[in-house]
């Protein structure tokens, strides 16, 4: 019955539609809600699929998601996020009101993650590289476990905040199975009996105050801060993009270009990256980076009164240099006797150039002396094995850009020897480079055993593809004694083949002067020291 207010007193029959209208505010509501998120990095499904190819092929990732998730709640979420925001090109966050109030921890982390003022330098080495935004991650891990702890007062406010959400959203689901059952219970005139419309305003009753609580809850999860965090994200940051700084020129030392690592598996290229910061090879990074860059500064640039500038005619019996009016001589059959004789005595008129010596064709060999005594330091207090090997590394790439065969030597006594063989016509197997460097045989040191194999692999070149002009290097740090037998074939080998020899002293030197037996077996001589100064070393690398 109608109380004089325009609502009916409890327990009599309302009609549905009313009850319909009281409850229709919460079920329109609730249809209305926002979708909630659980990361806080928009992404599409790409950007997931890279996530999750790299976190089943990454262990670290794995064995960090249990670490943390031990401990703390939606932790797969934070490193998807952290992820993510390395990865993509333009990483862009959602806003706090759109998350799960579960996640705003997660939110608030990322934020200053990218805030951090060490991003953009981060990011510059991780996007678009699954395996560095990995690594990026792994490099944050004690940090987020830090974050993750400091935050435990704000996560417990957020969950509080989820909890009260889900209790507004069971109160609208109330308010639905409530005005369902009344219209169950609605006669054909649609009154409802009066307890089932006591239980639908109940509901909505009870709604009002769950949608409050909510409400109030969120207000207070989003306004909570979590001290500390971005003093910690500061620090994540700017170790992560150092760690990423540092293997990206590893890895650029040791001529491993980003096209290669891309097409490298990530555990094949964790492996590298582990093994090339182990051991001797993370020391020799900087001194073979350094070499390399010589390297390839003396090929980039233009020499002047470099081989072929003409400058005039000489005299000579070089058939490649013969001017026109010589070779018209050889069509006139009373003037070939003359042609010929003036060619036996040197006297055919030829163009003249001026300019450095031409490169050699045939294959380089690099002889790497690796006795004992080659442990010990050189310039700079770096090792002379590493002075050694990073010169051969540098003659490795020259060889490369000229489509030149390369061998590297590894040498100490008569009975040790290895000979590691790079083809011009295949690329360089990254492996075998770091095996070649990394191989010392320790020892005593021989000269006769290391050149001899050096002369029989040009010779076999010569026979093989009738290619003469190879050059040696030699790089040692000993200065030992040779057969005047032997010498004579290797000065017969020299001329028949055409090969030159450059030797460099390392650390000794005695090794470098005058008189020693390395000045006698070379044509082109200096000391390791000169490759301090890059113009004074410069040379050897312009004519190899």
């Amino acid at each position: 019955m109608d109380d004089g207010t325009g609502e009916d007193a409890a327990g009599a029959a309302s009609p549905l539609g009313a009850l319909a209208d009281l409850a229709g505010s919460w079920l329109a509501r609730s249809a209305a809600a926002p979708e909630r998120h659980t990361g806080a990095v928009v992404a599409d499904r790409f950007d997931r699929i890279a996530w999750h190819d790299t976190y089943e092929q990454a262990p670290a990732l794995r064995e960090l998601a249990g670490e943390l998730g031990e401990l703390h709640a939606h932790t797969d979420d934070l490193l998807t996020d952290a992820f993510l925001a390395a990865y993509k090109a333009a990483p862009r966050l959602r806003e706090p009101t759109g998350m799960a109030p579960s996640r705003l921890v997660n939110h608030r982390i990322v934020t200053a993650l990218l805030e951090s003022p060490d991003f953009a330098e981060l990011h510059r080495e991780t996007v678009g590289d699954p395996y560095a935004a990995a690594m990026a991650v792994l490099a944050q891990g004690t940090a987020l476990r830090r974050m993750l702890d400091d935050s435990r007062p704000a996560r417990d406010r957020d969950e509080r905040a989820a909890r009260a959400g889900q209790d507004a959203e069971d109160a609208a689901d109330a308010v639905a199975e409530a005005l369902r059952q009344a219209a169950d219970e609605a006669d054909e005139e649609g009154s409802v009996p009066g307890p089932a419309a006591d239980a639908v305003r109940r509901a909505a009753e009870d709604a009002e105050d769950a949608a409050r609580r909510a409400a109030s809850d969120a207000a207070r999860s989003l306004a909570a801060a979590v001290p500390g965090v971005r003093a910690a994200a500061r620090g994540a940051v700017a170790k992560s993009a150092a760690a990423a700084r540092a293997e990206a020129a590893l890895m650029r030392a040791w001529g491993v270009g980003s096209g290669e690592l891309e097409r490298m598996p990530f555990d094949e290229r964790a492996r590298l990256a582990e093994r090339l910061r182990a051991g001797r090879l993370a020391e020799w990074a900087e001194l073979i980076g350094r070499f390399r860059q010589m390297a390839a500064g003396e090929r980039a640039r233009k020499v002047e009164n470099a081989t072929g500038e003409l400058i005039g005619v000489t005299l000579g019996d070089d058939l490649s240099r013969v001017i026109p009016s010589e070779l018209a001589n050889l069509g006139l059959p009373a003037l070939r006797a003359v042609f010929a004789a003036r060619y036996a005595a040197g006297e055919l008129m030829l163009y003249d150039s001026q300019g450095e010596q031409a490169t050699g064709r045939g294959a380089v060999i690099a002889c790497v002396d690796t006795s004992h005594s080659m442990y010990e330091a050189g310039p700079g207090g770096i090792t002379r094995e590493a002075w050694a090997k990073a010169c051969a590394l540098a003659l490795l790439d020259q060889a490369r850009h000229a489509g030149r065969d390369f061998v590297g030597i590894v040498f100490s006594a008569a009975d040790k020897l290895r000979v590691f063989r790079f083809p011009a016509g295949r690329p360089a197997d990254l492996t075998r480079t770091l095996d070649f460097a990394e191989t010392f045989l320790g020892g005593g040191t021989s000269y006769q055993r290391p050149l001899s194999a050096a002369g029989d692999l040009l010779e076999a070149e010569f026979n093989d593809a009738a290619r003469t002009r190879g050059d040696i290097v030699m790089l040692t740090d000993d200065d030992c004694g040779v057969t005047e037998a032997w010498m004579r074939d290797w000065n017969e080998a020299k001329r028949r083949l055409g090969f030159r020899v450059f030797g460099v002293g390392i650390g000794a030197p005695r090794v470098a002067a005058a008189g020693s037996v390395l000045a006698a077996l070379c044509d082109n001589l200096r000391c390791v020291e000169d490759f301090t100064d890059v113009h004074a070393a410069a040379d050897l690398f312009r004519v190899i």
